[in-house]
């Protein structure tokens, strides 16, 4: 991940230059949304508020409450992050445990933060709730957000044009 991360600022940065945007002296670092980064990272192409990632998923790509490395989880709005958010997983640690790397996050406005802890809080064991690990204290943060799930690359399989074998079979009939 950390190469794809170093490489696609690397070409985002190139880019910006062929357009034809003259350099600036002592130009910053670009300044990430959570969904720019997202969406060039997962390779999910979904346009919008982080809030809107999920209603638009369905029927499109899988969606779940499970994560799977690549796929983005989708925070739901709460609190001061009233735009919800979206963060790719970058690594499974446990059932309960990931990491995830993300953009313009608490403290690192802007920036990307890479393989961040992420703690499934939830009841359930569904990933609906979580912690994250919040650098300015070295820990999880004291906050709970609430989560749509998982959007996961692949697309939804479509059963159109699928004939679906019926398990209705008249008796004596194989």
């Amino acid at each position: 991940m950390t190469k794809r991360l170093k490489a696609a600022a690397v070409a985002a940065t190139l880019g910006f230059f062929v357009m034809g945007a003259a350099p600036v002296a002592n130009a910053e670092a670009p300044y990430w949304q959570c969904v720019t980064f997202a969406r060039m990272f997962s390779g999910i192409n979904i346009f919008g508020d982080a809030l809107t990632w999920w209603n638009q998923a369905q029927g499109k790509f899988r969606t779940g409450g499970r994560p799977e490395t690549g796929a983005v989880l989708a925070f739901q709005p709460s609190g001061r992050m009233n735009r919800g958010h979206v963060a790719v997983v970058s690594d499974i640690l446990t059932d309960r445990v990931i990491r995830v790397t993300h953009a313009n996050w608490g403290g690192s406005r802007g920036k990307v933060e890479e393989n961040v802890t992420v703690v499934d809080v939830s009841n359930n064991g569904d990933w609906s709730a979580v912690k994250v690990w919040y650098n300015p204290i070295n820990d999880l943060g004291t906050s709970v957000y609430p989560t749509y799930g998982f959007i996961y690359k692949a697309p939804q399989a479509s059963t159109a044009g699928v004939q679906m074998a019926s398990t209705n079979t008249p008796s004596g009939q194989p």
